[in-house]
């Protein structure tokens, strides 16, 4: 049975996951409660890829006239036949997204804009002869789906701006029920503008389009809207008096965005992986939205189809893939001496303790730290821990693939960094030709105290000695003549750095160990010992090296030692 069930990855359409037979979570409750709850505007804010999306798809096809009350058979909304009868495919419904609406210029995320909601309207293409509306709303809905000779919408700036509450009063005049209006990534065109400097200017138009259709619009019944940022009302939500927002520290609709551990449980028992919840919970639980623990939805049934193929045995990095990570690296870029402890206490699994700002604009970017750290927890990076109190919200990082994130952010600043002291990078990589222990080791330890340690108590030491590996490598990238090798294959094993510079003849091999308990000689002599017992330097030799230099590296938290054999 369950061989024959596929799973929705990248399939964010309601009618087709149920259509087609696809495997899907219901979040149907979200219907009833956004009913019993409902106010005139409602904003859910959460992360990148926790099904906001599809929720929305599901509420077009719940509510629309002509929806097939079939779709939602079996689903937890469908035992409540009385809430079906007065609602389910009732209403006209507006759903747009904005999630496309960018451009480099105004003018180009205005026609995005223009297409976005033209292409809505002309979903409505019976208004053109509507009995119901008089011969001038007939022309401006005309108006509205006008193309120009380049086939592209032809709606004028003003016309634009008056769209959706013109469209809205068109089907509740049509239809006399008055309209459903869903905005989905609502936010987008406001990140993609400050990113290309027309900020003001996109603030200002979609304050007039929202306000417009969602201020005092009489053909209104309610809004639903999702972004991931909570915008401050002031920006483009002024004057919205019923306006009700929903984060990820809300208690009420905290199941619908995300999967529960109920949910996911499930799941991995329906396709037969149940010896993997472990890790799934290990990489992609975390998240505390209310006061419940959310799986990211995307990663879950990724990691699941990889699985059912046979691509892969352990959990991957999805998430990190669908977004931008600009972010992170922006943060650290930021970070002072203080922040810079606080991040390797998140990396080290603890916590901290920050005031979280539940408005922002997309001008906080840059307005300090703090602001950051507001943005990192808004946006999925860190989630909070605990209970909160009146000023202060204990942060963590939710998960093994968040950090991974953060490490990589990590060592790709730190790359960059070191290129701008090259005189010091060059003394240093001429240190490992000379055998000059000593400035290898006041050296490395010189770039562990400028980075960000990854100090995690909780991890193998493998995996604490993967990231001092991963600091001398990327020293080793600007190293012009180096052939440089990382876990190369070579005698009986897999050395973690080998080095040839073919003109001078000379062989390096690197092994690293850590420290336990600041146990440096220890180390440093296992590390060696590994490089002799495997014959590492094999390789080297049968390519022509005829100096071999051989390095036991021990490292704990920002200190190293190192012994040369």
């Amino acid at each position: 049975m369950s061989e024959n069930v596929r799973l929705p990855m990248g399939i964010e359409d309601f009618e087709r996951i149920r259509r087609d037979g696809f495997y899907y979570v219901d979040k149907t409750g979200l219907i009833r409660d956004l009913l019993e709850n409902m106010a005139y505007v409602n904003l859910f804010t959460r992360p990148r890829r926790f099904g906001k999306t599809l929720n929305m798809s599901m509420l077009k096809y719940f509510f629309e006239i002509g929806s097939d009350r079939t779709l939602f058979d079996g689903l937890e909304i469908s035992e409540n036949s009385e809430l079906c009868d007065n609602y389910l495919g009732k209403f006209p419904v507006i759903s747009i997204s904005l999630k496309n609406a960018e451009g480099d210029t105004f003018e180009k995320a205005k026609k995005k804009l223009q297409s976005i909601i033209g292409n809505e309207a002309v979903r409505f293409s019976f208004l053109s002869d509507s009995d119901r509306l008089s011969q001038t709303e007939r022309r401006q809905y005309a108006k509205l789906i006008e193309l120009d000779d380049w086939g592209s919408f032809a709606m004028s700036d003003e016309l634009l701006e008056n769209s959706l509450l013109m469209l809205s009063r068109f089907l509740q005049k049509h239809y006399r029920q008055e309209t459903i209006i869903l905005i989905d990534e609502y936010d987008v065109p406001l990140d993609k503008a400050y990113q290309a400097g027309y900020y003001d200017t996109m603030v200002n138009f979609i304050r007039t389009l929202f306000g417009q259709a969602l201020k005092t619009n009489s053909s209104l019944y309610f809004a639903v809207l999702t972004g991931c940022l909570r915008i401050s009302k002031e920006s483009i939500f002024t004057g919205l008096n019923n306006f009700r927002v929903y984060t990820v520290q809300d208690v009420r609709y905290r199941e619908y965005f995300g999967f529960t551990d109920s949910d996911v449980r499930q799941m991995l028992a329906f396709y037969g992986f149940t010896d993997h919840y472990n890790a799934v919970k290990e990489w992609y639980d975390g998240y505390l939205f209310g006061n419940t623990g959310i799986y990211c939805p995307w990663d879950v049934i990724n990691y699941c189809g990889d699985l059912r193929d046979g691509s892969v045995k352990k959990p991957q990095n999805y998430w990190v893939n669908t977004s931008s990570n600009s972010i992170v690296r922006k943060f650290i870029e930021k970070a002072n001496g203080i922040t810079r402890e606080e991040i390797e206490l998140l990396l080290d699994g603890k916590s901290i303790r920050k005031k979280i700002r539940k408005e922002l604009t997309y001008r906080d970017l840059d307005s300090g730290i703090d602001s950051l750290w507001s943005i990192l927890f808004t946006t999925g990076y860190l989630t909070k821990h605990g209970k909160e109190d009146d000023s202060l919200t204990e942060l963590v990082i939710p998960n093994k693939e968040i950090q991974w994130i953060f490490e990589e952010q990590i060592q790709e600043w730190f790359r960059e960094e070191t290129k701008k002291d090259m005189p010091m990078l060059e003394r240093f990589l001429r240190a490992f030709e000379e055998n000059d222990v000593s400035a290898i080791e006041n050296g490395f330890s010189s770039y562990l105290r400028k980075t960000i340690s990854i100090r995690d108590t909780s991890v193998r030491k493998e995996m604490k000695e993967n990231f001092y590996h991963g600091i001398l490598l990327g020293l080793f990238a600007g190293a012009e003549g180096w052939k440089v090798s990382s876990n190369a294959e070579t005698g009986a094993g897999y050395s973690d750095i080998s080095v040839e510079i073919e003109e001078k003849e000379i062989g390096i091999i690197i092994e690293f160990k850590y420290a336990e308990k600041a146990a440096f000689d220890e180390g440093c002599r296992k590390a060696l010992q590994q490089i002799n017992d495997r014959h590492y330097e094999e390789a080297l030799i049968e390519d022509g090296m005829t100096t071999i230099r051989k390095y036991g590296i021990a490292c704990y938290q920002k200190r190293c030692r190192v012994i040369s054999g």
